[in-house]
Order: C-alpha cells, then structure tokens, then sequence
C-alpha cells in the first residue's frame, strides 16, 4: 500500500472534481490509499489533511469547481513555507504527490520533488496555456460556457443594431477566444499572440452594416486591450454604438461537459497507474486523443504553440 496525497491549487476549472474521484477510486483500487489535501499548498503548511474513501467522491462527477478548495499560498514560495509542508507530508507519510493545477502549480510541486518526494502533475485550466498538452482539463467546459454568452449577447445586439466587445479569459493565452470566437461566429478576435488590427477590424464593421448586419461581436483576451476602451474607439469610428461584457469568472464555473469529464479521469486513472512504477517528477498529457506521461521539468520547458491555422480560418469565415 502507497500513500498518496492530492491537491488542486491555482484557479478553480471544470472537471477537477471528475479528476479527484478516478485519482481516489483508481488508488483505492489499486490498493493504495489516499489523503485528500484542503486548500491547495496552504493545507500542507497548515496540515489540512484528511483520508479519502469511496464515498468521499461519491457524487461529484458533475459537480464543478473542486471539493478539495483552492487558494494562492505566498507562505510556500518561501523556504520555510516548503520546509512546513515537507513535514507535513512526512507527519502523515505521504510518498507521492498529485498536484492538479496549472503552471505555477507544478512549479510548486517541482521544488517539492527536489526534496525527495514523488509527483505528479495533472493539467486543469480553462486557459489551456501549457504548452506541453493539446487540451486542459477545463478548457472545452469553458469555452461552451463563452459560446453560449456569445449566442445570448448576439440576440440583444441584434436586436438593437450594436457593436459588443466580450473580454474573455486567457492572460498570455488566446485560445479561449480562439476557440470561441470560432464556435460562437465572432466577427473578430484579439488575442495576446497577434497584433490587433483596428482598423480591420473597423473595416468589417462598417462592410457588415452596409450590407445589413444588425451586430458585431469582437471577442478580447484579458490584457491586450482595454475592453471599454476599444469600444469607444470602435464607436467613434465605425458610428455603430458598441458596448461591453466582461465575463470573468463565469468562466470558470458550471457543470463540466462530456470532454472534460472523460479527460479528466483517463489522465487520473492513467496517472495513478504510472505513479506506481515512477519515481521523481512527472506530468499527464493529453495528446493526440490519448493520455501520456512525462517528466514534469521538460513538460514545463515547452512553449505553448498558438494555431495559426485556426486564427486564419477565423479571418475568412467571419467577413
């Protein structure tokens, strides 16, 4: 029997309770036992430790947001912060680690391996910003989530002859708005990876009144531009009046869907799997529609690659 500890740490995503019950139930399984880590790294440096069993993760397949709790914890990016949290792991004998989280959270558990301990990382963000994996666990829920605003938002727009710009989540990492943008038939997007356009964009504006359209959506990735500014500008230029929705954290909440929720436990279950034959520091991937594993300092190594090719289509559909 191996102790297994788990923790979700960073921002919240869709899909992370389906993640912590294959974690539980494939360890149980397997033999093995599980401690169920409160509040990300803040629980290992105030030992907030508790087993987990069967019925702990009974019923939260489709629950969304993480049972286990979440919070940012400046007190372990110290030393003496990881010193607490390794005594913790060694009070309650935890021998692997499985982190589920996002770039900074496997930092986290990286310098954690550089002590001794074994962990694993499991990739859930809705911004799908690491560039080691095709998809994170969130991701789709998300851009679902943004769709169906866009849907709504169009109606109104429509039904009013405005403009709207839609300030979606991201930070360095367009893809929600890519992917969005796309499924949900923006007219244009603004993402960290290209330079924005303006005067494209206001172009398609006014071509698209003149031949009749009663709205304009122009999605925004979080810091490239100033929503309200942009439709000010957008307004000023184009006479079509525009106004804007930040979603925020709508974003990251609600039910996971199908893809989420089957991603989540193959990359659990396989990663329970692996963490019985491993040792050292290591991350789960989802490539090429399958579950992989790799070592978690070169995962972090590669950079993520924005679809050019998608970007483009972008372009050409939405004229």
């Amino acid at each position: 029997m191996t102790r297994i500890g788990i923790l979700t740490s960073g921002g919240d995503s869709p899909g992370m309770n389906a993640a912590i019950r294959s974690v539980v139930r494939t360890a149980i399984y397997c033999g093995h036992e599980v401690l169920g880590i409160y509040s990300g790294y803040q629980g290992l440096v105030e030992d907030e430790i508790k087993r987990m069993d069967l019925s702990s993760v009974g019923d939260i397949i489709h629950r969304g947001g993480t049972i286990l709790g979440t919070s940012r914890c400046p007190e372990f990016e110290k030393e003496t912060g990881r010193e607490k949290a390794l005594k913790t792991i060694q009070k309650h004998k935890i021998e692997k680690l499985v982190v589920l989280g996002g770039d900074g959270s496997f930092h986290g558990a990286l310098s954690l391996a550089e002590k001794g301990l074994d962990v694993l990382g499991i990739p859930c963000t809705i911004d799908n910003d690491l560039g080691y994996t095709d998809y994170t666990i969130g991701f789709f829920t998300a851009v679902e989530t943004i769709t169906e605003a866009i849907g709504r938002i169009r109606d109104t727009s429509s039904s009013h002859e405005r403009g709207h710009v839609i300030e979606v989540m991201g930070r360095r990492c367009g893809d929600l708005a890519l992917y969005a943008g796309i499924s949900g038939g923006a007219e244009s997007i603004i993402v960290p990876e290209e330079k924005a356009n303006l005067d494209a964009i206001n172009q398609k504006v006014i071509q698209g009144k003149e031949r009749g359209k009663r709205h304009h959506i122009i999605l925004v990735t979080e810091g490239t531009w100033d929503p309200y500014r942009l439709a000010e500008r957008i307004q000023n230029e184009t006479d079509v009046e525009t106004k804007v929705t930040i979603l925020g954290y709508v974003q990251r909440g609600g039910t996971p869907n199908i893809s989420d929720r089957i991603m989540a436990t193959n990359l659990a279950a396989q990663g329970v799997l692996a963490l019985e034959k491993i040792h050292g520091a290591y991350a789960m991937a989802f490539k090429n529609n399958r579950a992989e594993i790799l070592s978690l300092r070169e995962a972090l190594k590669i950079e993520k690659k924005f679809s050019k090719t998608l970007y483009q289509e972008i372009q050409m559909v939405s004229i």
